[in-house]
């Protein structure tokens, strides 16, 4: 997922993207412990997307409590 499509989203919705990822990266482990992944690389690929969503969720926090001060 692409970080400018990120940032059009609302920090609720970057939440719940958030929940999806980490359900998918759940699923992925589980698969390699079972030796069914089919494709390797996307445990790699959901884990930087989590880092993704959590960095813009963070820069989202911060812009808004900088806005209030």
């Amino acid at each position: 997922m692409r970080p400018s499509e990120l940032r059009d989203m609302t920090v609720e919705e970057l939440r719940q993207k958030e929940a999806e990822l980490r359900k998918e990266l759940f699923n992925l482990r589980f698969q390699h412990a079972t030796g069914d992944i089919q494709n390797p690389k996307r445990l790699t690929a959901v884990r930087k997307d989590i880092a993704r969503v959590l960095t813009i969720i963070t820069e989202k926090e911060r812009s808004g409590d900088q806005a209030s001060t």
